[in-house]
């Protein structure tokens, strides 16, 4: 009897019965693909064959930490949540060209000369190919097992054999199982790969770091099921205009998830960037108008950063709204804010919005630098040197609070910094040699930075 066949959504992985432009289940264009199912089993319905039984034991709480190999990256080890653990599934996502082949490589000579076993699979190139990038890379000579091959079966059974310390496969959508009947990349074969992987490395205690590739929207590529069957889930991040690179966690088992590490991109490869904030504020002088320094917080490291603003009169009828670094329902909100209780309207006008130096800010904390750079940027006033500025905006219009602030207090007074605008009840409490300014109110701080509201 012939298969059914079915329709799958390559964003979501949700199954439909036929075909359609739009996935119902999270409302894609054009991700739903025809797909034979998987095999069923010989036995037919579940029950019907005899399983093998195990044991059940009781929930014991422990205070053991799982071991952990340093890679000599601090950046890297600090994402990690401290370094390498063993048998521990690690996915890494990214833009194509954005570095990660050049950073899984650097890591894998790293854990060579820490003594693991490192065996790196590439389905996209060819063992040649990832000689001379270790040349130009200058680890050449760091004892790596590399291997150019897509067919999974012959992979582990060549690994079950070889036994390595730390597996790095390049990428998972090019991997195939000949049990699954589709081509390589499809929803059935990446989650199909990606279930072999992560139970290769559970059952025969190996590290394996599976790249995969991303969606025009920077998610990765495949069924979501792949990011929850494995421990870690990294996102290299940057922008292809400048050097800087994000290595971002945004699930990780072993350690705090949104941690970052950072990166310069360099003809020899990614440069670690001990002092973030220092790189992001390195050639700002004399602050222009619509230029603020945000305290940021990523993952358990303060950041600062510069939030640059510009307003400017639009001849079209519809006001462009360009944010690059920020999300732009946060700035329309915003906006809406700024019209709604401090009565001080946009329409008519352009507004463009920055992070710079590449850097991508979730925190709802940047709400009020936010605002202060569009203010800034539409009276032509400049906000006082050496100030930072906090703090989360409601759709009343209060100031509230942000969590860590002695930690954005103590970055930025490193730094030079010794003035910040935050919350009222961000700054109770807290010791610190910056001057804080303190205000409840979007109005009352319109009304002494501007003279408006």
């Amino acid at each position: 009897m012939a298969k059914k066949l079915q329709f799958i959504c390559n964003a979501c992985g949700a199954v439909h019965s036929k075909w359609s432009g739009q996935c119902d289940a999270c409302g894609a264009w054009n991700t739903i693909v025809e797909e034979a199912p998987l095999a069923a089993s010989s036995g037919g319905k579940l029950g019907s064959a005899k399983g093998r039984k195990f044991e059940l034991g009781r929930l014991t709480a422990t205070d053991d930490t799982p071991e952990r190999t340093l890679s000599g990256l601090a950046e890297l080890d600090r994402v990690l949540g401290g370094g390498l653990v063993p048998a521990s599934a690690i996915l890494l996502g990214g833009d194509p060209g954005i570095g990660k082949s050049t950073v899984l490589l650097q890591a894998a000579a790293a854990f060579a000369q820490r003594g693991l076993k490192v065996a790196y699979i590439s389905g996209e190139e060819a063992s040649a190919q990832i000689g001379m990038r270790a040349q130009r890379l200058g680890v050449a000579d760091a004892d790596i097992a590399t291997a150019s091959e897509t067919n999974l079966r012959d992979i582990l059974t060549t690994l079950d054999a070889e036994r390595p310390d730390l597996l790095i496969v390049d990428s998972i959508q090019t991997m195939w199982l000949e049990t699954v009947g589709s081509a390589p990349g499809s929803v059935s074969q990446v989650r199909a790969a990606a279930h072999e992987l992560t139970s290769f490395a559970k059952r025969r205690g190996v590290s394996v770091i599976l790249v995969g590739h991303v969606t025009k929207d920077g998610q990765i590529a495949g069924p979501r099921v792949v990011e929850h069957m494995v421990d870690t889930v990294l996102y290299f991040e940057g922008e292809r205009g400048h050097q800087f690179r994000i290595l971002r966690a945004v699930k990780n088992r072993f350690g705090p998830a949104d941690e970052i590490g950072v990166f310069e991109m360099t003809g020899q490869g990614l440069r670690e960037v001990t002092n973030p904030s220092a790189l992001f504020l390195g050639d700002r002088g004399t602050p222009p108008p619509g230029s603020v320094v945000f305290a940021g917080i990523e993952g358990t490291r303060p950041v600062l950063c510069e939030i640059q603003a510009l307003v400017s009169p639009t001849p079209h009828a519809q006001p462009r709204r360009s944010v690059v670094g920020l999300d732009s329902g946060r700035l329309s909100m915003i906006l809406a804010v700024l019209e709604a209780r401090c009565g001080i309207p946009f329409a008519g006008l352009d507004v463009f919005l920055n992070v710079a130096g590449g850097l991508k800010v979730t925190e709802p904390a940047a709400d009020l630098a936010v605002a202060m750079a569009l203010l800034s940027a539409r009276e032509g006033s400049s906000l006082p040197a050496e100030t930072v500025v906090f703090g989360e905006i409601s759709l009343s219009g209060a100031v509230r609070a942000s969590g860590q602030t002695e930690n954005r207090l103590r970055e930025a007074h490193k730094l030079g910094f010794n003035a910040a605008i935050t919350a009222n009840q961000s700054s109770k409490g807290v010791q610190s040699a910056v001057r804080t300014t303190s205000y409840g109110d979007l109005v009352t701080l319109v009304g002494d930075m501007f003279g408006a509201g």
